[in-house]
């Protein structure tokens, strides 16, 4: 791998991802969601309470910052507020793709440094279903180990691997790969798409397999096959497809919607994917999502630097609290076995 080369397309997917262009605004359905409105909710607002199981773990909140930025310099001072003010928060946090780190087998220093920081931050680490398949558990163990986090994220990127120059769209043997790995590994492991969600028949797949948790990261926010098609050439087969594929993907709502209604109790069902209010948020749990996840507006936030990310993650969790106030519920789980929502379903 070149390095340089690496490190500027990671600065590239930053670039981009801050475009709206770029943006599936509108798709995740989460427009098309109604909560119902207590006007007598018998509870005082100062009840409330966000408290939330994450896999072994209790938290302040429902909230994580999804993996978005690694393997270029400017990484490190991004994660470093965020990871700073989850913690302080009781956010989790995932980093970005540890592609770099799993081929050559070293841990980073930022990463090393980011955790000895923040002992108390739930992380999870990040790797790509194209790589797990050619890795050995005990290669993927060292990488959870050395940077101490909580959880293994597995990303699937099919659309954004075929439509990247550079990608690696290489993904049979991937359900027997994440299986033995569930069957191996001490730590929960987590099954995250990265803009085109979960179809009902993608949740049935994955049933069996050991899973402890699914990011749906549905249809909705980033596009990332919008934005290889933007570092493409511009004449290329990559930049005509990515146009054609502009809008490909399950929404965020429906893929909340059978994941809930297919997958075990026993494995948490995470929601991301076009998430940008609190209320957002408050929709999605009503669906049975039980984590909520946030990318561009949580690294717009961080860019403008720590005081702006402190008021962005504030803001989200007080609009969750009055969400849950106007709805009568208590805490999240309240609002999740309410399911007391109007969908008004719009086809294409």
């Amino acid at each position: 791998m070149d390095v340089k080369q690496f490190e500027a397309r990671k600065r590239d997917h930053i670039q981009y991802a801050l475009d709206s262009a770029h943006q599936a605004s509108g798709g995740s359905g989460l427009d098309q969601i109604r909560l119902i409105h207590d006007a007598l909710p018998e509870l005082d607002f100062s009840e409330i309470t966000l408290k939330t199981p994450c896999l072994k773990w209790n938290l302040e909140t429902p909230f994580f910052v999804a993996g978005m930025t690694a393997g270029h310099p400017d990484a490190f001072e991004i994660n470093s507020r965020l990871a700073k003010l989850c913690e302080k928060r009781g956010w989790a946090m995932g980093v970005g793709s540890q592609r770099r780190e799993l081929e050559t087998g070293q841990i980073l220093d930022p990463w090393k440094e980011l955790r000895a920081s923040h002992p108390k931050l739930v992380l999870f680490a990040n790797v790509g279903l194209s790589q797990l398949i050619e890795t050995s558990a005990d290669r993927v163990a060292k990488l959870i180990e050395g940077i101490g986090a909580q959880a293994l994220v597995v990303h699937v990127n099919a659309l954004q691997e075929t439509l990247q120059p550079e990608g690696t769209p290489r993904f049979r043997g991937g359900l027997k790969a994440l299986q033995s790995l569930c069957g191996q590994a001490p730590f929960p492991i987590v099954l995250k798409e990265t803009g085109c969600g979960f179809s009902t028949s993608t949740c049935v797949k994955l049933v069996d397999l050991g899973l402890a948790a699914i990011d749906v990261s549905g249809l909705g926010g980033t596009h990332w096959g919008r934005i290889e098609g933007a570092r493409a050439e511009e004449r290329s087969v990559h930049r005509r497809a990515s146009q054609t594929f502009a809008n490909w993907g399950e929404p965020t709502v429906e893929s909340v919607l059978a994941a809930s209604k297919t997958l075990s109790e026993k494995m948490e069902v995470w929601a991301s994917g076009g998430v940008r209010t609190g209320l957002d948020a408050a929709k999605l749990i009503a669906l049975g999502a039980q984590r909520i996840g946030y990318a561009k507006p949580a690294l717009e936030a961080a860019l403008q630097g720590e005081q702006a990310l402190d008021f962005w993650m504030s803001t989200q969790e007080f609009e969750l609290k009055t969400a849950l106030f106007c709805t009568g519920s208590v805490g999240c789980d309240q609002l999740r076995t309410k399911k007391e929502y109007k969908w008004k379903r719009t086809e294409s």
